[in-house]
């Protein structure tokens, strides 16, 4: 399976052109700038019209308009995840938001301790501790992840983002880790997404 991942387009997803071929497009969150609903829904419209045959997207914590939200309309094969999954072709895919709602309570603590055990590819838009977090001499990443991840046995891939200098991938203990954040540090420039495969 190719999974093509974009994270952190903070309203600029239509500068993205020619967008590489793969079988699932996911977008790890802060498709907003402002948090607006119009910057949302024109990033639905934009996502849902992608040609690619299955496409997921999580919120960031520029993306606070849809904390709650009950989001219907959606195509049958795109499929918006909030502390949810959904399986694709045998593949077990589970997204955790980053609404500062949560982050500010125990609540985040209790969605990342929830992330269930067959989770095949886990989207979130905080990285792990110490994998693709590093900036301004700080690891930014959540311990919390870094910790549920060595309970999933089944782990193949993590695709986040927030951490726009560190835009990559990494493989660690045969799991593929994935910074989709496309934006630069500056909100300049927008990098290539990449495309990983299962």
């Amino acid at each position: 399976m190719k999974i093509l991942h974009l994270s952190d387009t903070h309203n600029c997803h239509h500068r993205l052109r020619e967008l590489p071929e793969a079988d699932v497009a996911v977008h790890s969150g802060d498709f907003c700038m402002v948090g607006s609903e119009r910057e949302a829904l024109d990033f639905m419209n934009w996502f849902c019209e992608l040609p690619y045959k299955h496409k997921i997207f999580i919120c960031g914590n520029h993306d606070d308009c849809l904390y709650g939200a009950n989001i219907d309309g959606l195509d049958s094969n795109v499929h918006y995840l909030c502390n949810s999954g959904v399986e694709i072709d045998g593949i077990n895919f589970y997204g955790v938001p980053m609404f500062m709602g949560d982050c500010v309570t125990d609540r985040q603590s209790r969605n990342y301790a929830a992330i269930p055990n067959d989770t095949d590819v886990l989207i979130t838009h905080s990285p792990a501790y110490g994998i693709l977090d590093f900036d301004d001499g700080i690891n930014y990443g959540s311990e919390e992840i870094l910790n549920r991840i060595n309970y999933l046995p089944h782990l193949k891939a993590h695709l986040f983002g927030h951490i726009h200098a560190r835009h990559g991938v990494t493989r660690q203990n045969g799991i593929i880790f994935s910074n989709g954040a496309v934006m630069s540090s500056d909100y300049t420039d927008l990098s290539s997404p990449g495309v990983i495969i299962l």
